[in-house]
């Protein structure tokens, strides 16, 4: 049996460089009715232990540290007993919310995590911010791309410690090769798939 896939929004604000935006974040849990895993943890902690209802939460994958998809992070952790993973290139940002504090463990290009008889495997993909990481469910054609792909092309490379060239390397090289129906769930906003932001690339690149 699959896994499934479930989807929760909420509502906070992202600072970096002595800026606040409102924003509004994904979670993602995957899993079945006995286990998952949460897939970043934005602003409302309490919102998130909700969704889990009790199931035993095996880890929380962050796709990247900045503060709106990891503010809830160590609270969630906390009431549900489960280990942060994290790239360590992003430790900068995570530092910023958590000063003296780590996250539990360091998430490597590669890693894999089973879940409910999936399998999520994690692929490094830098720029938007150095350690910014996506997660592919191979066997459901899924692949939970944090704020590196969104529903109409890149994410944001506009701040501290990002970088254009290596978002749009990152996306050519780790997630456009992926096949073209496979769904694209994003940080924040609506779904994609991997063939039409293929389209979208390939508008950008003329």
């Amino acid at each position: 049996m699959a896994a499934t896939i479930e989807n929760l929004v909420t509502s906070g604000t992202f600072s970096l460089d002595g800026g606040t935006w409102d924003v509004d974040n994904n979670v993602w849990i995957v899993g079945d009715s006995d286990e998952c895993v949460i897939i970043d943890s934005p602003h409302d902690a309490a919102a998130i232990i909700n969704q889990v209802q009790g199931r035993r939460v095996l880890a929380i994958l962050l796709t990247h540290a900045h503060n709106d998809h990891i503010g809830a992070a160590r609270e969630v952790a906390e009431a549900v007993d489960a280990p942060i993973y994290l790239h360590p290139d992003d430790l900068m940002l995570w530092e910023q919310v958590y000063p003296g504090d780590r996250p539990d463990r360091e998430l490597s290009d590669g890693d894999t995590f089973q879940v409910a008889g999936s399998t999520l495997k994690a692929i490094h993909t830098p720029g938007h911010s150095p350690g910014s990481t996506c997660f592919v469910l191979e066997n459901e054609g899924t692949v939970f791309t944090g704020d590196t792909l969104f529903n109409g092309g890149p994410g944001a490379t506009g701040r501290s410690y990002s970088d254009y060239p290596t978002i749009l390397a990152s996306i050519r090289e780790r997630l456009l090769v992926l096949p073209s129906d496979t769904v694209v769930r994003t940080g924040h906003g609506d779904n994609t798939t991997i063939g039409a932001e293929q389209e979208t690339l390939a508008k950008i690149s003329q």
